[in-house]
């Protein structure tokens, strides 16, 4: 969840209200329980819904990633299962021929007694090896018979297990998805039922408490000098930047919406390094970096739970996609409570010169001006 204020777009819903009431256009007044609260009290309880949305979010994504891994390890044991099953209908083939060569030559004498009988030994010789190579074939043929049926039986039972886990999943995403758009319709609820009024005061005290959260952690000497990106992270901060603008959208990773790890990941994707799809897995599997080494295109991860991810751009600023509502935009580091870094690519050597690439003028530069409708379509492919 990213605790920036998004642009003030409310005067759309203000507008909507006006169709629905013959009276003057005024904004509906808001219901008691909003007007008895502190804006304080109201931002803190904004934030923790974002936060929590944010939170399904990347629990929906986690899983949405198990599912397509599972799809992939269903899709590929359904092919082994197809070769295994041609493999074990042409050892059955074999195995028939045999059997009818063998019912086809048999006599009164079997060929080891014929062999000791023959008057030539030369020939009897050389019916040996052919006496020997026929047995080893027969051997061969069973024991490829025999490995083709435990094949396609081991094959057969892991896709059936492949393919329940992935009926799980599905069933378990849509309650995710479920509970994304419980959290989402909470917020709706909660900004309907402010004015402009409020609205506005939360963005102003929002980005009050950012700048001096930014002020203290400038002068806490957590950030360290300028450094260098490496070639890889030149390329994830070239691509981050130019999604600038974009709109977030829950479970999305581009090309035309992002959320938070959506925009990191396909960010180094781009740039030649795969990484982990959500913020946890990436805080979790990446290696850590001190705040004071942060170079551009490591990742800056939030909150105690990583449930929040940006990328660093340099000088105390992250490319980030807030939250539902919003777009992609450049932030102060401490638009949020930091909980570390984590670089892509620890073995990467830095730039020896490095320009920083252009913004936009349209760029945002810090907070948000306002809270904007955090609705929006779900994902549709995964």
């Amino acid at each position: 969840m990213s605790g920036t204020l998004l642009r003030l777009v409310c005067t759309a819903a203000v507008a909507a209200q006006v169709l629905l009431v013959p009276a003057p256009a005024t904004a509906a007044p808001e219901p008691p329980a909003a007007q008895d609260r502190s804006v304080a009290a109201l931002l803190t309880d904004l934030q923790k819904l974002y936060r929590e949305a944010e939170r399904s979010t990347e629990t929906f994504n986690a899983t949405a990633e198990k599912l397509r891994e599972g799809r992939a390890e269903t899709a590929r044991l359904n092919a082994g299962l197809a070769r295994a099953r041609l493999d074990l209908h042409a050892s059955r083939g074999d195995a028939g021929r045999l059997a009818r060569r063998q019912y086809q030559s048999s006599s009164g004498l079997s060929p080891y007694v014929r062999l000791l009988l023959a008057r030539d030994p030369q020939h009897a010789l050389d019916q040996g090896h052919v006496i020997g190579r026929l047995a080893r074939d027969a051997a061969g043929t069973v024991d490829r018979l025999t490995g083709s049926e435990h094949r396609a039986d081991g094959l057969a039972r892991a896709a059936r297990k492949a393919l329940n886990a992935q009926l799980a999943l599905s069933a378990r995403q849509k309650k995710e998805r479920d509970d994304v758009e419980g959290r989402l319709a909470e917020v709706e609820e909660l900004l309907a039922s402010l004015s402009a009024d409020r609205l506005a005061a939360l963005a102003a005290l929002e980005q009050d408490r950012t700048a001096g959260a930014q002020r203290e952690f400038e002068d806490s000497g957590a950030l360290g000098d300028a450094r260098t990106p490496t070639g890889e992270g030149d390329r994830a901060v070239r691509y981050a930047v130019r999604q600038l603008g974009k709109p977030y959208e829950w479970g999305a990773a581009g090309p035309a919406a992002y959320d938070c790890s959506g925009l990191t990941s396909q960010a180094w994707d781009r740039a030649g390094t795969p990484i982990p799809r959500t913020s946890q897995e990436q805080w979790a599997r990446l290696p850590h970096v001190p705040l004071d080494e942060l170079r551009p295109g490591d990742l800056v991860v939030y909150f105690p739970d990583a449930t929040h991810v940006a990328l660093y751009l340099g000088d105390g600023k992250v490319v980030q996609a807030p939250r539902p509502g919003a777009r992609v935009k450049v932030s102060p580091i401490a638009a949020n409570p930091v909980l570390g870094a984590v670089r892509p690519d620890p073995g990467g050597e830095p730039l020896a010169r490095y320009s920083p690439p252009r913004l936009p003028p349209e760029a945002a530069q810090g907070p948000d001006k306002g809270y904007a409708s955090p609705s929006g379509p779900p994902p549709t492919s995964l």
